[in-house]
């Protein structure tokens, strides 16, 4: 992957995880699905753009950034599938 490209994919994954913490703090109720989901692919955008030019620290914050996301989503697809449907 061209330097150029991994600053695109790293751009967009930091879009991403901006969006997820603008739509936690605007929206009325939080789907806690949504905003996992959408930080485990704005972590994953940036990993994947750290194999091009790495950084130590930017790789630890974004895979435990990731795995913390990864727990979240889980644990938010179970409490929905917990949920009696109407």
């Amino acid at each position: 992957m061209s330097p150029l490209v991994a600053d695109i994919v790293g751009l967009l994954g930091s879009a991403v995880i901006l969006g997820a913490f603008a739509y936690a703090n605007i929206a009325k109720t939080l789907n806690k699905v949504v905003f996992n989901l959408a930080n485990l692919v704005g972590a994953t955008l940036l990993l994947i753009s750290l194999s091009v030019t790495f950084n130590l620290a930017a790789f630890v914050l974004e895979a435990a950034w990731a795995a913390i996301a990864a727990v979240g989503l889980v644990l938010a697809i179970r409490a929905k599938m917990r949920k009696p449907q109407p």
